[in-house]
């Protein structure tokens, strides 16, 4: 074999091996991982600023009782991990298997 076949072969056997790295799963994430992506998406999905009590107003001052999730009816964002039960973590799960 001439350097270029060597050289061909190496590079084709390297990229072999990262496709097959890629392919394997990704460690899966734990429930309190999961609580909080869930989390994350609650408050993003909120078109105001103030979804959760721990949130920020925009003059910098807490939310507190003025969040979404302090007042009755409207929208109910989810902002601690205690609301999610071990069902929802599941269904997430589910529907983000890759």
């Amino acid at each position: 074999m001439d350097k270029r076949t060597i050289a061909v072969s190496l590079v084709m056997g390297i990229s072999l091996l990262w496709f097959d790295a890629s392919d394997a799963k990704t460690p899966q994430q734990t429930d309190d991982q999961i609580r909080q992506r869930i989390i994350d998406d609650s408050v993003a999905s909120y078109p105001g600023v103030c979804a959760c009590p721990f949130n920020s107003a925009r003059n910098g001052s807490s939310c507190g009782r003025r969040s979404a999730w302090s007042k009755q009816g409207g929208y109910a964002p989810v902002c601690y991990k205690k609301e999610i039960s071990k069902q929802q973590v599941e269904e997430w799960r589910n529907d983000h298997q890759a």
